[in-house]
């Protein structure tokens, strides 16, 4: 047997000192451990540019960011990465690559990245940016079965987006005739009806559009996608801290979530006050139903607070910039808007003394293809929503590490010179995105699109103010693509 009583002649000192070079010693075996590993783990990476330390290929800008990515495709190729911080992050770009990835390879690349200023606000809850797995897929088959038997993507909801733009026209003469010269901002009559259809789907009721609170609402929401993506408040998915900075974009961050709050929570207790489980009238009662009587642990009113936050946001951003921008390219194509090609289709198909119906679309190829047209150009989440590679895997090639972000490029899909040169590629139209997380209010959009549009041209040609510059093209990016404000003139067409 081997003696210790060494040991016992060692000093306090000469202890310490043996603690300190074994801690070390440690220390510098663990580092080099993980240097050894991340260099295994990335040895097999696609290509990009090479990353800054701390920041990575983060400039400090996102000034159109989709272009720029699309641009560096041809540079390192359609798969390529880079990194924000020490984030590994591959950018998809093209159809056949996108759809490979979320189709093909679904179950690999449907999950969502924990990104640190999203993580925060959500909890990593609701649909659009919780992660893939029982939980997320049980609580959208739930919402999408539900909002479907309360109407979503059915004819039965016609009247209710009819409705709605019926009051848009007759705030249009009225706030035309106020102006002037100067023209009407359509974007809040646009907001509130399309936000309205989807509020009488989750909330059972709709808003004035002079409603202060309501409007107060959707533009926090417009200002918060800005906020979270095209300002500096971005440096805190690398320093994560930022958020709770008391001044600047952090505090107004701050706010901006702390009002939604206030107004979502004060919809659920209205709810629960009046809820009758027998006569449920929207799917906030159901949700409430669900929770009386699941015993699943994952229906709860916490989790309803971030579902109704992503259908909210998510029903009314994307399909009223996608308004905006239809209308704004018939404003500057004024021969496409006119009476001898979108309206003279109308006026022949549907006439001047009824409003356009869904039955209607298939009599108006021309109309609906300028729709899509305008879709393709201004893809309403040119970037998608981040995705997540859930475990190691190959991917045409390179080797794509657990936990990488993936950034399907679908701007880069609706702008690839080699498809849309052929009118027969309409399968790569995907601006809803493809996969597991598709849209799931993809036919209400289409309707709300169609109606729209086809109605509001049917009733007024829509110009410029006089002397007014054409607004740029460019767009505001928010995660989702926002027209830059714009005015027109509105005179009626009967």
């Amino acid at each position: 047997m081997v003696s210790l009583s060494w040991l016992e002649s060692l000093s306090g000192a000469e202890l310490s000192h043996v603690h300190i070079t074994l801690l070390v010693f440690l220390l510098v075996f663990y580092t080099v451990k993980v240097i050894n590993q991340n260099r295994r783990d990335l040895a097999n990476i696609p290509p990009g540019p090479k990353p800054w330390p701390l920041v990575g290929n983060f400039d400090g800008t996102v000034k159109n960011a989709m272009v720029v990515l699309t641009e560096q495709a041809n540079v390192y190729g359609n798969v390529y990465s880079l990194f924000v911080g020490s984030q590994l992050m591959v950018v998809l770009n093209g159809y056949e690559v996108v759809k490979d990835a979320l189709s093909n390879h679904s179950k690999v690349f449907s999950d969502r990245p924990d990104i640190p200023a999203i993580t925060i606000m959500t909890k990593r809850k609701g649909i659009v940016f919780a992660p893939y797995g029982p939980v997320w897929k049980k609580q959208r088959k739930f919402c999408h079965a539900t909002l479907r038997n309360f109407g979503l993507g059915k004819l039965s909801l016609e009247p209710c987006i009819l409705r709605g733009l019926a009051t848009v026209k007759t705030e249009l003469m009225r706030l035309n005739e106020g102006s002037g010269a100067a023209g009407v901002d359509l974007a809040p009559l646009i907001r509130n009806a399309v936000s309205n259809v989807i509020c009488s789907l989750i909330l059972g009721q709709s808003f004035h559009h002079e409603d202060r609170q309501f409007r107060n609402m959707l533009d926090l929401m417009d200002r918060g996608l800005e906020i979270s993506v095209n300002s500096p408040a971005v440096l805190i998915n690398i320093f994560p801290l930022l958020y709770y900075f008391p001044f600047g974009v952090f505090k107004e961050l701050r706010q901006v979530e702390g009002d939604i709050t206030v107004f979502l929570k004060r919809v659920i207790a209205n709810h629960r006050e009046t809820f009758n489980p027998d006569h449920p009238r929207d799917l906030v009662d159901m949700y409430l139903k669900e929770i009386s009587v699941q015993e699943d642990s994952s229906f709860t009113e916490d989790y309803l607070f971030y579902i109704i936050g992503d259908l909210f946001i998510a029903g009314t951003d994307t399909t009223a910039n996608s308004i905006l921008w239809i209308l704004l390219y018939m404003v500057l194509h004024p021969d496409i808007q006119g009476k001898y090609r979108v309206q003279a289709e109308i006026d022949e198909v549907v006439g001047t003394h009824r409003d356009p119906s869904m039955t209607d679309k298939g009599s108006l190829p021309f109309t609906e293809a300028t729709i899509m047209e305008v879709q393709r150009l201004t893809v309403a989440v040119p970037l998608a929503i981040p995705h997540m590679a859930s475990k190691t895997t190959e991917f045409r090639g390179y080797t794509i590490p657990k936990g990488t972000v993936i950034v399907p490029n679908l701007w880069s899909v609706h702008r690839d010179p080699t498809l849309w040169d052929d009118p027969r590629q309409i399968e790569c139209f995907i601006p809803f995105g493809i996969g597991p997380r598709v849209c799931m209010g993809e036919q209400l959009a289409k309707m709300e699109l169609f109606l729209a549009v086809s109605s509001l041209l049917q009733a007024f040609r829509f110009r410029l103010p006089e002397g007014t510059p054409p607004p740029t093209l460019n767009g505001r990016f928010g995660l989702t693509l926002a027209p830059c404000p714009y005015t027109v003139c509105v005179h009626p067409r009967r």
